[in-house]
């Protein structure tokens, strides 16, 4: 049965309104997360700390998806997608990220799906009863398409370019190497795909392919002039080069 307008933009309001939300706490999500990174003085202990309180922002943004689950039950997810996307993505990127800080490996959209099942109690309030009683328990499900997984994988390379830099800038070495390697799968795999897939995706590519690039040069300055620079300088090195190779930042 068709909805009425005023139901369907009811539905698509709460969307971009819950969905804004969503988006600005996955970037502070990364931004909080990368400004780590670039802490010369963090420890393990550190780290742990802070992955812990990106595990807690990344459930209270889980909340919010389960909302927007609520929201759509018995909709065409497709016909409100334009207006979650970007969420969407930031959220597979933040996720992402925190995958490869603990687990060196990207995570599956199988994975990513799977966090997204909820719990919907419905309560009944009979007269006369100080408190509602639970019904029955619903199974909400939110599914994120597969294009927005490959672009929050995209956006997740330019995070990973970022954590090159800081990295070698904290006197880390191997990791631009695993960087390196990680990246060209990824890049490979985005390859395979080529012009096949969503229009949004082949766009994604040049913007890889420059993340690739600039993890890459690290590379091989590091193994070419690695021990000619000191340690505390090579990030500077990094970042003026990155500097000079990215006069088309921005194109996509």
């Amino acid at each position: 049965m068709a909805l009425p307008f005023d139901n369907l933009y009811g539905i698509a309001t709460i969307i971009c309104f819950l969905f804004g939300n969503l988006r600005s706490r996955s970037v502070d999500f990364s931004s909080r997360h990368t400004h780590f990174l670039h802490y010369p003085g963090g420890t393990v202990a550190d780290a742990e700390d802070v992955l812990n309180e990106a595990d807690i922002k990344l459930d209270g943004v889980r909340q919010k998806i389960g909302q927007i689950a609520e929201e759509l039950k018995g909709e065409d997810i497709y016909q409100f997608h334009r207006a979650f996307t970007p969420g969407i993505q930031e959220y597979v990127e933040a996720v992402s990220f925190l995958h490869y800080i603990r687990h060196r490996c990207l995570i599956s959209l199988e994975e990513i799906n799977a966090r997204l099942v909820f719990m919907n109690t419905e309560k009944a309030d009979p007269k006369g009863s100080a408190e509602a009683m639970p019904v029955n328990a619903q199974v909400l499900t939110f599914q994120v398409t597969s294009s927005d997984y490959l672009l929050g994988v995209a956006d997740l390379t330019g995070e990973l370019m970022r954590m090159c830099i800081s990295s070698v800038g904290n006197g880390d070495i191997d990791t631009p190497f695993q960087l390196s390697q990680f990246l060209r799968q990824i890049h490979d795999g985005f390859s395979y795909i080529g012009n096949t897939g969503p229009y949004e995706v082949s766009k994604k590519l040049h913007t890889l392919r420059q993340s690739l690039g600039k993890v890459e040069d690290a590379c091989y300055t590091l193994r070419v002039r690695g021990s000619e620079i000191p340690k505390h300088m090579l990030a500077d090195v990094f970042s003026s080069r990155t500097t000079l190779i990215d006069p088309e930042e921005g194109v996509v």
